[in-house]
């Protein structure tokens, strides 16, 4: 995680890495760039009172005696940790909302791989969303890109930049890192755009 202070948006910027979170009260601003990764960028649209995480691998409950799905790098305890930051901070669930990113194709592999970990990830956040009864206010999903973000949780202001090929080399590195991951485990178990749009994505959704 890195904390500095960003002359375009004329405040303090914390960018997260894979398996990180953050949240805030105050009027910051939470980056990431995501490849086959999903980010929630989550708040509480009363109290202003929100934040990010990036999570590698869906996880999942009925796995409790499972040490690695203890850890922000899996969606189930991101989720988990991000919630719990922000009701610490003051925050109630009755006025979450979600907004979701990610989940690219950036590797070579094909979409009906049955070891597909954009997929994944995606079904994971849509379901756990649905069950934690979190509306989704936008997003940005799928597709064959990766994508740099920038939320403001005070105001659940997103910036999205749609990343053109080729993908940054050090998020290949990454995704090549979660696909070896993938294969060691079961995976059953207010927007603002700027760039050009990628062939294959969807959308966003106010």
């Amino acid at each position: 995680m890195l904390r500095q202070y960003s002359p375009l948006f004329k405040r303090p910027l914390i960018t997260i890495q894979p398996g990180e979170y953050y949240a805030t009260q105050g009027d910051e601003m939470v980056g990431t760039v995501l490849g086959s990764c999903v980010s929630v960028c989550l708040r509480d649209t009363k109290a202003g009172i929100g934040g990010m995480n990036h999570f590698m691998l869906p996880g999942g409950r009925g796995r409790p005696g499972d040490p690695s799905s203890a850890t922000a790098r899996y969606g189930m305890y991101a989720m988990e940790l991000l919630i719990g930051e922000i009701i610490k901070l003051g925050g109630g669930r009755e006025h979450f909302e979600a907004k979701v990113f990610g989940g690219g194709h950036v590797l070579c592999n094909s979409p009906s791989s049955g070891h597909n970990v954009p997929r994944a990830n995606l079904e994971f956040v849509q379901g756990f969303l649905s069950l934690e009864e979190i509306p989704v206010a936008a997003h940005d999903v799928g597709g064959d890109c990766a994508r740099k973000i920038y939320y403001h949780p005070l105001s659940g202001r997103v910036l999205l930049k749609r990343l053109p090929a080729p993908v940054p080399e050090e998020v290949l590195a990454r995704e090549r890192a979660h696909g070896s991951q993938a294969r060691q485990r079961s995976l059953r178990d207010d927007l603002t755009l700027f760039g050009n749009k990628a062939p294959g994505a969807k959308g966003p959704r106010d």
